[in-house]
C-alpha cells in the first residue's frame, strides 16, 4: 500500500506540473490554426501517457477498432474516469468533445477547450430548449467538417459496475445528425478511481462496439445503447 500510496502522490506531482507547462508553453498556439493546438493537445497527451506507464505502471489497450465507421460519426463513451476524457485525442484527429458549458470558463484550461472545438453544453433545466438548440448547431458544424464527437451519455462519472442514468442529449444528436453512433464500454474506474488520489497498475481496456445506424425510435435507440455499453462494461470490470 505505502508503494501504492508513492506511485500516486509521484503522478499526481508530475501530471499537474507537465499540464501546467504544457498550458504555459502552448500558450502561442492560441493565435494560430486550430490544427496547431490540436497538436499541442496531443503533445501533452504522450506526456501524460509516459507518466502512466513509467510511474503508474498503468498501461492500456483498445478492442474493436474494426467497429468504426468511416467518419464522421458519434461516440457515446462509458464514464468513469478522468482518464477518458483525454485517451480519445490520441485516437481520433481533432474530436469534437461534449462538455459542461462551464469548464469553458476556466483560465487557461477552458481557453484550449475552446480553441479545440469542444461542444459546450449547459445543464441548467431552465435553458434546456435553448442548449440543445446551441448543442445541435456546433454538433452539425463539427459533422460538416467531417470530425468525430464524442460524447459521454451519463453526463458524469460513474463508479465500476454503477449504472447511471443516460441523459438525452445523445439521442437527440443521433436523431438529427443521421449519422451513427459508436457506443463505448470501458473499465478505467477500476485504475484510475472516481474521486480518489490512488491510482492503481494494470490495463484499462477501452471497446468500440457495433455501431447504432440511424433509423431507431428514441426510446429503441437509448435502449440499445444503455445496453450495450453497461453489458459489454460489465464484462471488461470483471476482466479487470
Amino acid at each position: 500500500m505505502m508503494a501504492l500510496w508513492i506511485r500516486s502522490f509521484i503522478f499526481n506531482i508530475l501530471f499537474y506540473g507537465w499540464t501546467f507547462v504544457c498550458l504555459i508553453i502552448l500558450i502561442p498556439f492560441l493565435m494560430l490554426p486550430d490544427r496547431y493546438i490540436v497538436g499541442g493537445i496531443r503533445f501533452w497527451l504522450k506526456g501524460v501517457l509516459w507518466i502512466n506507464v513509467h510511474v503508474l505502471k498503468l498501461h492500456f489497450e483498445i478492442t474493436g477498432l474494426e467497429n468504426l465507421p468511416p467518419a464522421p460519426f458519434i461516440l457515446a463513451s462509458k464514464h468513469q474516469s478522468a482518464w477518458e476524457t483525454f485517451i480519445f485525442h490520441g485516437l481520433f484527429q481533432a474530436p469534437a468533445i461534449v462538455l459542461k458549458r462551464e469548464l469553458m470558463w476556466v483560465p487557461f484550461f477552458g481557453w484550449y477547450l475552446k480553441k479545440s472545438g469542444s461542444i459546450p453544453l449547459s445543464r441548467s433545466k431552465k435553458k434546456g430548449t435553448q442548449s440543445l438548440k446551441k448543442l445541435l448547431l456546433h454538433a452539425h458544424r463539427a459533422i460538416e467538417k467531417g470530425r468525430v464527437i464524442l460524447i459521454f451519455p451519463e453526463g458524469t462519472r460513474s463508479y465500476p459496475g454503477q449504472e447511471s442514468t443516460y441523459q438525452s442529449g445523445v439521442a437527440s444528436l443521433y436523431l438529427h445528425l443521421n449519422v451513427p453512433v459508436v457506443p463505448v464500454a470501458l473499465n478505467s474506474g477500476l485504475y484510475w478511481p472516481r474521486r480518489n488520489f490512488l491510482k492503481y497498475p494494470g490495463t484499462i481496456t477501452l471497446a468500440f462496439l457495433d455501431p447504432i445506424k440511424p433509423g431507431l425510435s428514441r426510446h429503441d435507440f437509448m435502449t440499445k445503447l444503455k445496453e450495450d455499453i453497461e453489458s459489454t462494461s460489465q464484462r471488461l470490470i470483471k476482466k479487470g
